[in-house]
């Protein structure tokens, strides 16, 4: 498995795939043809038909601010080695094509060339499944944590510190942002201000602890869906739930923000565990693979907060993602808002559930996070493809209904001119 630098990145919203791996890309195919007077950036299958509404050709503009850039938009073309399909070209004033660079975005900001996977290459861990290093760690008598600093770079607490002020600065701004609505046609309203304030005046302990955690998503994925800064974790659609989770426990038991370190290495490594084993990509997989996944990694992080050892943490991943199997990805237009921004709330709670539910069971469970890994990702292959971030299944295909029915709902469409 890579770094954990591979699976948290700072970046603006509303998607790592559709914004930040496009992003990225316009940035290195520009670096590799300093004397190109144009680009052109074709985008299949996923990111096309949901690029308008996941703000893609703004990420683009920015990319390439200056430069004389045409977007081309192919959502009738599906490739077959994943979705989030790209096709960078760099053309010269004569018209001769530089380079032409294809590539794909699979998940937080991740990008892999043309008949390459995600595990080709260097790696920073020698272990493969949670199984493996569970055994290691037993072994060698460290924790979770512990098996990051052994095998990540000197300078990765630093990193994961910068990680950690982004995440909190994110619920800071989005709790103290009262505008009224999201940027989008839909007209969503913010909440997370809201929820926050009748949390403070809750009497009843668990809906007061339902309402911090939730306010604290809600605030993160509020700011994802206006282009805010988040961080990647594992996805900027999923970035709500970890550090919601993050911050409540702090607060409650008074952790440091070096414990909130420690929490974030642990979730790391089951963040990565499934973008390599499986997939957090909602265009390959669906949501089990971006809100369960986030679910897992802050399950098993509340687990290490309260105390327990790398058993609990495995199971209560395990239980987080378990509950998540077979979760569509069916954005509303098009826009990371409905059922985006609720389903991280309540994904936040519940992976304090999982957690909680594992301290009084006890760490002993028949499925494993390796088992259920691997089952996310066979569920998400038989998936119907309406129901991977394409706009034209489920809740979204209701939507479209009322679009035909009420002429005053916006439509969004990726045709036309850009």
């Amino acid at each position: 498995m890579y770094s954990l630098k591979e699976l948290y990145r700072s970046g603006l919203g509303p998607s790592s795939s559709h914004t930040i791996g496009p992003y990225r890309a316009g940035l290195i195919i520009q670096k590799r043809n300093p004397s190109a007077s144009r680009f052109r950036v074709t985008l299949l299958g996923s990111i096309a038909a949901t690029g308008i509404g996941h703000f893609t050709d703004k990420s683009l503009a920015t990319a390439f601010e200056g430069k004389d850039l045409e977007i081309v938009w192919r959502d009738d073309i599906w490739p077959k080695q994943h979705p989030n399909g790209l096709i960078l070209e760099a053309i010269d004033k004569d018209g001769t094509i530089l380079e032409e660079w294809h590539t794909f975005s699979i998940g937080g900001g991740t990008l892999i060339d043309l008949g390459s996977d995600i595990n080709s290459g260097d790696h920073c861990y020698p272990h493969k499944y949670l199984s493996e290093i569970m055994a290691y760690c037993t072994e060698e008598k460290i924790s979770l944590w512990e098996y990051v600093d052994r095998y990540e770079d000197s300078d990765i607490w630093e990193y994961l510190e910068s990680i950690r002020q982004t995440m909190m600065n994110s619920i800071a701004d989005g709790l103290s942002n009262t505008e009224k609505y999201l940027p989008s046609p839909l007209k969503y309203a913010r909440r997370a201000h809201i929820v926050y304030k009748e949390a403070l005046l809750e009497m009843n302990p668990s809906i007061r602890e339902n309402g911090f955690v939730s306010s604290y998503a809600l605030a993160v994925s509020e700011q994802n869906a206006s282009m805010g800064l988040v961080v990647t974790a594992p996805t900027c659609g999923a970035c709500g739930v970890l550090p919601a989770v993050l911050r409540y426990l702090q607060e409650v038991y008074q952790k440091t923000d070096e414990d909130i370190r420690k929490a974030l290495a642990v979730a790391g490594i089951l963040g990565l565990l499934a973008k390599h084993n499986a997939s957090i990509s909602g265009a390959e997989a669906g949501c089990q693979a971006e809100v369960g996944v986030a679910c897992a990694m802050a399950a098993g992080a509340s687990a290490f907060l309260l105390g327990h050892g790398i058993n609990h943490i495995e199971n209560a991943a395990e239980v987080a993602m378990e509950h998540h199997l077979g979760m569509t990805c069916d954005p509303l237009g098009g826009y990371v808002l409905v059922p985006c921004i609720e389903r991280n709330a309540v994904s936040a709670v519940r992976a304090l559930q999982s957690a909680y539910y594992v301290r009084m069971t006890g760490a002993s469970h028949l499925i494993s996070y390796d088992e259920v890994l691997q089952t996310m990702i066979e569920t998400g292959r038989d998936m119907a493809e309406a129901y991977k971030e394409t706009s034209v299944g489920g809740l979204a295909k209701y939507y479209q209904k009322k679009l035909e029915e009420n002429s005053d709902i916006p439509i969004v469409s990726n045709k036309g001119e850009c």
